[in-house]
């Protein structure tokens, strides 16, 4: 479904009902295709596992990220979601499942989970995802953005060991659902890859190259 159509009925929605477009697709009854993103595959293995636990927290998000919908900006001040695609589960939960299987994939970890092995672990991964949408630009393209804050927790103490900020901006041609999802992948790959890498070096291991 081409994005431009999608605008006009948007304008007419909320000239109509004085609704946002927003609330007004939030009732929609139609059952919603879901879409479900993959951690990285391209990851090297590790040459040896470290006797390491890392837990791995829920990213928090904005509002208007912390749902299992799309989010579209055709403006700077505009946000709108996919009438026609969801994820499978809520962002924080989805990026959670990709960030642990990514890092639990390379096998450099003795231990990857959603909380601390015992009582108290040796790492935790905390982040904050800022951006994660479709941008549109002009009426047949749009640009993915994704930026991400990520902190190193070591659990002992709960010290902050590292904090790095991560992004990437991939051009998407066409603005059909299938192709902003797998922008949207693209955009995860890379930052996922990036991630792994930092956080492994902060615990002391070091991938070999792609």
């Amino acid at each position: 479904m081409k994005f431009a159509r999608l605008a006009i009925v948007f304008s007419s929605i909320l000239l109509i009902s004085g609704c946002g477009a927003i609330s007004a697709l939030n009732k929609a009854s139609t059952p919603l295709d879901a879409y479900e993103l993959r951690a990285p595959s391209g990851l090297p293995q590790a040459t040896r596992s470290l006797s390491r636990a890392l837990s791995v927290e829920p990213p928090t998000t904005s509002g208007a990220l912390d749902t299992d919908r799309i989010l579209v900006k055709p403006n700077a001040v505009q946000s709108l979601y996919l009438p026609d695609g969801r994820w499978a589960s809520e962002l924080p939960a989805m990026w959670q499942t990709m960030a642990l299987r990514a890092f639990e994939d390379t096998g450099a970890l003795s231990y990857v989970g959603r909380r601390p092995l015992g009582a108290v672990g040796d790492f935790a991964l905390i982040s904050e995802i800022t951006d994660f949408q479709a941008e549109l630009v002009g009426e047949e393209a749009a640009t993915i953005r994704l930026r991400l804050t990520a902190r190193m927790v070591r659990e002992s103490d709960a010290r902050v060991m590292a904090r790095q900020v991560f992004s990437a901006a991939v051009p998407v041609e066409g603005t059909e659902t299938l192709a902003l999802v797998n922008g949207f992948n693209t955009a995860s790959d890379t930052v996922l890859a990036d991630i792994v890498r930092w956080g492994l070096q902060v615990m002391g291991v070091t991938l070999p190259a792609s």
